[in-house]
């Protein structure tokens, strides 16, 4: 099966077909989120929060995102796999964007890379594309400016912050992105801009109006139950499921009852009681 490529992804806007993408971080979670049929996996530089456990995603370097877009390209028969660029690795200059984004390329396997920002970042995606390197942007909420916004905040709530966010938007799409997601804003402001953009919009608390949604695997299954934002539907609770597992195992550890017989070998390499 082949993957998802940037212009099938442009089709699907165009057909009012809704697009599913789901960010994830290794081998086995891709290989499951594949399976359930999402079209896109970001590789996101949360990875930072969720896999390291940090407060935001600042200290996350390009070193580790291609290693875990690695490990989550190998999972992939079908989606499309972008990869984030992490704070500090495109903001100096255009060309130091387009370095990095080729090392995602070839180091990290990403068949496009996601950049945040709008109007300042638009001279970066555009080196990007112009070396046949396809973009995702990223407008509205950008954690890589969280201390900027003093926290992780609903943005474009005016009318001075919402035109700001259009004009980001636009900046995007003209340099030739193909894709662009729309994090924490109105969802009234969200469907405006879906309607005005050409490129598909995938949403993370901007409502159902935009082309597609994105959700980190972990958040849709329900893997801490500490963190319950908003926009976040958990589609399981997985985390009671794996800690009660845990518990039984070592309960059974505790107990000398695991390891049972079947689970050990005799010395011709045979499961205890005759089996192979």
């Amino acid at each position: 099966m082949a993957r998802l490529t940037a212009p099938e992804l442009l089709k699907m806007k165009a057909a009012g077909e809704k697009i599913a993408m789901v960010t994830a971080y290794d081998f086995s979670m891709a290989r499951l989120m594949d399976r359930g049929g999402a079209d896109m996996v970001l590789v996101g530089d949360s990875l930072g929060m969720v896999f390291q456990g940090e407060s935001d995603t600042l200290r996350v370097t390009l070193e580790e995102m291609a290693y875990h877009g690695r490990c989550v390209a190998r999972a992939l028969e079908r989606a499309h796999l972008t990869i984030d660029m992490p704070f500090m690795s495109y903001q100096l200059s255009p060309t130091q964007a387009l370095q990095n984004a080729g090392r995602l390329v070839q180091e990290g396997r990403a068949q496009a890379v996601k950049l945040e920002g709008g109007v300042r970042t638009a001279p970066a995606i555009r080196a990007c594309v112009e070396a046949g390197i396809p973009v995702v942007g990223h407008v509205g909420l950008t954690p890589q400016s969280v201390h900027a916004f003093g926290g992780f905040k609903i943005q474009g709530r005016d009318d001075d912050a919402a035109r700001r966010i259009r004009d980001d938007a636009l900046a995007v799409q003209d340099a030739g992105a193909f894709c662009i997601v729309l994090e924490m804003i109105p969802a009234a402001l969200a469907a405006e801009l879906t309607s005005l953009l050409t490129i598909p919009t995938i949403g993370i608390g901007a409502g159902s109006g935009c082309d597609g949604q994105v959700l980190v695997c972990n958040d849709l299954l329900g893997m801490d139950e500490r963190f319950k934002p908003r926009f976040v539907k958990r589609f399981a609770e997985l985390a009671q499921t794996v800690a009660a597992a845990g518990s039984a195992y070592v309960a059974e550890v505790k107990a000398g009852t695991f390891p049972a017989a079947e689970h050990g070998f005799d010395n011709s390499g045979r499961v205890y009681g005759g089996g192979k």
